[in-house]
């Protein structure tokens, strides 16, 4: 992911969002539509992260309290835009098949979960655990890959992770394809992971 903007005579720029048109007519098993309407609702978390930063840098924080306050109420809402936007990037940037697992993700991997076909399993189970996310880290604590699974946004992800592979299991990712068949979608899934960014991801932990 691209940093953050730099600020300019103390003026917070917003963010842009990213392009993956890229991805249109690339895929098997996620349509075109899908996608179009997937990419339709991250610009609208980045919209919602810009305008959160706006408004925050014009609140009265002296004001802030826990019953209510819009400078609380901002900040606690702060982060679901925010890993809403780049959770949705780490997705897209991890679709359209390329390469495959490298030695050392798939090495670490059998240590973590005994096999790779465990590891994968994993995820799917944690998929079908949760309406939100599922995300692969390399958690820096135990030095381990780890699977955790996120409620919403910004909930669920333990701090000291490095994010390998983001799995979005939103009904927003596969209605318009499977209905309510997210196991359909889980396999077209897999079948779309470009390794290639994974196993980069990877190699710098």
């Amino acid at each position: 992911m691209e940093a953050w903007p730099a600020n300019i005579e103390g003026v917070n720029m917003a963010y842009t969002a990213k392009d993956f048109l890229h991805l249109l007519g690339k895929l098997k098993g996620i349509s075109d539509k899908q996608l179009e309407a997937h990419f339709g609702l991250y610009k609208g978390y980045v919209n919602k992260m810009n305008e959160i930063a706006e408004k925050l840098a014009k609140q009265d924080k002296a004001a802030a309290n826990y019953s209510f306050g819009e400078f609380s109420e901002l900040k606690r809402r702060e982060a679901v835009a925010f890993n809403g936007t780049f959770l949705h990037e780490l997705y897209f940037e991890n679709l359209q098949a390329k390469g495959s697992p490298s030695p050392k993700l798939k090495k670490a991997a059998e240590e973590a979960f005994g096999s790779w076909e465990t590891f994968v399993q994993d995820m799917k189970s944690s998929a079908s655990s949760t309406p939100g996310w599922v995300v692969a880290t390399y958690n820096k604590i135990t030095k381990k890959l780890h699977t955790y699974i996120l409620f919403e946004h910004h909930i669920g992800l333990p701090i000291g992770q490095e994010i390998i592979l983001a799995l979005d299991c939103w009904e927003h990712a596969f209605m318009i394809d499977y209905g309510t068949n997210k196991g359909e979608y889980l396999k077209a899934f897999f079948e779309n992971i470009n390794w290639d960014v994974a196993n980069k991801r990877f190699e710098k932990c």
